[in-house]
Order: C-alpha cells, then structure tokens, then sequence
C-alpha cells in the first residue's frame, strides 16, 4: 500500500507541476525559443563525438587561424594523455634506478651523479622492497653530518596501481607536491616508477602532427627548420631509406640500440652523437631509452676540412 500510494503521488507531481529547471535557468520563454534554435543548429552541425573528430576539428581550427599550432599541440597532447595510464609510460621495474639503503654514502653520491635524477627510490634487501624515497640534495646532509641516518631523510612513497588514469595522477602530483610515484602491479609487485615530469611529456612532448607525413609510420619527421625527428624505436631499415645511408640491420633492431652501442650508453637528454654523417641529438628519454632525436647533418670536423 506505501509503494502504490508513492507511486501516486509521483506520477501527480509529473503532470501536474511544470517542469521547473529550464524557465528557472533561462528565466522566459523568449530564451526557450533561443535554446531550441541552439538544439536546432546543434543537429544541423553537430560536434565531434570521438577523440579523433575532436583532432580534426582542432586542425580545421588551426588552418582557418582560429587557435596557434602550440595550443593545437598542447590540447592534442591532453586528449592523448586522457587516455593513458601509469602502466603506459611508466618507467619498467628492470630501468629504474635505484638506491640501496646499506650503501655508503660515496656510492649514493656515485650513483646520484652519475644518473642526474633527482628522486631515487631506496630499497632493503630485495628490488622490489622499496622503503621510501630520497631526494638527492638531502644527501648534503650526510656531508656536513654523517652521524645522521639516511632512513631519517626519507621520504615516504606514494604507490599507484598500472591502471590510475595519467589526468587522475597528475592531480595528485599536484595535490600532493609529490613528482615521483612507484607503480605496482595487480599482485602488488613493483611494476616500475613514474615521475610528473614522464605525465608533463605526454603534452609537451608528444607531438608529431606539425611535422611532414612522409615517413610517420616509420616515425621519422621533417621539422620546420629542415631537420628531422626520429624515433627512438625507429627501424635501421626505415632510418636507411629516409636518410639514403647503408648502415647494417644485422646486430641492432632500432636506431636507438644502434646509437647507445656507439655512444657507449644511453645517451641522456641533450647529448649527441655523430652516425653515419648525422647528429643524432637526444630531445627526450623514457624507460631508460631514448624517445625521440633530432637529427641533423653533422657538421664537417676540422679533421675532415683539413685533410680536405
């Protein structure tokens, strides 16, 4: 009997009362005639619906000069990283650079200098036990006071699964003031890290539409200024038939292996090295590799002009 007589009462209410939220919004009925024309024109042009038609409609932006190529690529770069997780770019368990906390201060020192980083996780015992974090200026205080123990300058961990959404963790970077998380996997293993420096390149770092398509599917690029992008991850194949060279495919998948076997390692940001008449200048790292050079011809030596 309460349900049926609940039922009554609501079914009264929706007949007999106005619908009240759009006069309440609008505030007369000339705006009602105003929003069924908005309704109207919505149906004759309607608005993209995928993440794709919202890409071209921002190149039909930028082409009729309504927004910049920079804010283009910057929006761009956030519907991307929208559609990421922190399993997607993290850094993998193997490539992280790690701490452990039983060693001496000079190897800390070593390692910090040696990596550039400035955020080491710090583990006891095993890899994947990681205690907390340790900022690499706090190290100066175990110069000036080496009574002090390196566990008391820690820094607590923040943990987040493969599956936390990249616009989700940036907020708690942000919310937090933490730049660096561990990423575990669905068994609570250490998956790898993720910095906000590795969410912020997914903005400023991932764009590739204002460059030629020639050879995009190799990714290999032309910029504006007549040098070219190249993937990390590029084939020596498609690296060969872009630049016209003949360098052998036997021992190196990727232009990248190539160039950290003759550099000796991984070349960090803003570093270079000279293949095969090309400089190959590092633009941006990920996972302990190298994501994209630019790449230029390499200038005449003043070897080569004096033999010359």
């Amino acid at each position: 009997m309460r349900y049926s007589d609940a039922s009554s009462t609501t079914a009264h209410t929706a007949v007999s009362e106005p619908q009240p939220s759009r006069p309440a919004k609008h505030g007369g009925r000339g705006n009602d005639h105003r929003g069924l024309l908005d309704r109207v024109l919505e149906f004759l042009h309607p608005g993209p619906d995928s993440t794709s038609e919202l890409m071209e409609t921002l190149a039909e932006a930028e082409e009729r000069e309504l927004i910049a190529p920079e804010s283009r690529q910057m929006l761009e770069g956030v519907l991307r990283m929208a559609e990421l997780s922190a399993g997607d770019v993290m850094v993998a368990a193997p490539r992280m650079d790690l701490l452990d906390i039983h060693a001496s201060v000079d190897e800390l020192l070593g390692a910090v200098i040696d990596t550039g980083h400035s955020r080491f996780p710090v583990y006891d015992g095993q890899r994947d036990n990681i205690i907390g974090i340790l900022l690499a200026k706090d190290l100066l205080k175990l110069q000036r006071a080496p009574e002090l123990n390196l566990r008391a300058l820690l820094r607590p961990a923040v943990f987040v699964p493969e599956s936390k959404g990249l616009n989700e963790l940036l907020r708690d970077f942000r919310s937090n003031r933490n730049h660096l998380a561990i990423v575990i996997d669905e068994f609570g293993n250490t998956a790898g890290l993720i910095t906000i420096e590795d969410v912020l390149e997914e903005i400023v770092g991932e764009i590739e539409d204002e460059f030629d398509v020639g050879h995009s599917d190799a990714g290999i690029y032309t910029l504006a200024d007549g040098s070219f992008r190249v993937a990390g991850d590029a084939t020596i194949g498609a690296v060969n038939e872009a630049f016209g060279l003949n360098l052998p495919d036997q021992d190196f998948d990727t232009i990248g292996g190539m160039v950290a076997h003759e550099h000796g390692r991984v070349p960090r940001r803003g570093e270079s090295v000279d293949l095969a008449g090309l400089r190959f200048a590092v633009m941006i790292n990920r996972g302990g590799a190298v994501r994209w050079f630019k790449v230029i011809r390499a200038p005449a030596t003043e070897a080569d002009d004096s033999s010359g």
